[in-house]
């Protein structure tokens, strides 16, 4: 499922930084970052229970987890300063990709697109100088991941 690089996304810098607020792995959680499938279709099966948009757009604005605004301009949040103009502009992103798509680039964008900046917000390794506190824990929790992309599947161009 490889894109192009042109869809570069810088996420990567304020979420690898944001580690500490990123231990947030749960018990509950069903499918472990080791244990994902990725296809030419994405991450098909979800990680946790189905997301709810609102709590995924908690976390999109939380600038100690996802960080997303770090990099994306998203319109509906206006109200929220600073966003980022590095990764691409999230309006209209479920017309642009399905929901295991949405899934696949948030768990770890590297898999997805050629030389992005994007984090891998559900891999717990492969990481170098991590502290040992942070160390197999991933920046969101599986739950975490469903929300976002519960979230981000409100963010249509209609």
């Amino acid at each position: 499922m490889k894109k192009s690089a042109g869809w570069t996304i810088a996420l990567g810098l304020v979420a690898v930084f944001s580690l500490s607020a990123g231990s947030n792995a749960e018990a509950s959680e069903t499918i472990k970052p080791a244990n994902i499938v990725f296809s030419d279709d994405g991450v098909t099966t979800p990680l946790a229970a189905k997301g709810t948009a609102q709590a995924g757009r908690a976390v999109f604005t939380d600038r100690k987890l996802g960080n997303c605004l770090a990099c994306h301009v998203n319109p509906d949040l206006v109200s929220e300063m600073f966003h980022g103009s590095t990764g691409p502009d999230l309006t209209g992103v479920a017309d642009r990709y399905s929901e295991s798509e949405l899934r696949a680039i948030i768990v770890n964008a590297k898999k997805v697109f050629d030389g992005t900046l994007m984090p891998g917000f559900y891999v717990n390794s492969g990481f170098q100088r991590v502290p040992d506190k942070f160390a197999g824990k991933t920046i969101l929790s599986a739950q975490q991941v469903e929300d976002v992309v519960a979230y981000l599947r409100t963010l249509t161009d209609n």
